[in-house]
């Protein structure tokens, strides 16, 4: 399995390339699902079972778009900060 997802990373930076772009890598350990992509709140505990992320400040979506718009987000200052 690792193979396969190394293969496709490879594919992908190629492909990205002849396009003239580049990939950008959010680290592993960044908080996408835990952070609240509205207030930037971060959540000490959330059960991987948790499928609805609800923040404190009335943020309430599913716990995977939350996590798909940090990322977005991290990756998007990440290109800023250059």
């Amino acid at each position: 399995m690792d193979n396969g997802y190394g293969m496709f990373r490879e594919l992908l930076e190629y492909k990205l390339k002849w396009e003239g772009k580049e990939i950008i890598r959010v680290d592993r350990f960044f908080p996408s699902s835990k952070k609240c992509c509205k207030c930037g709140r971060v959540k000490k505990e959330l059960k991987l079972s948790d499928r609805v992320y609800i923040c404190a400040c009335g943020n309430q979506m599913d716990r995977d778009l939350n996590a798909a718009i940090n990322i977005r987000e991290e990756a998007r200052r990440m290109l800023l900060a250059g």
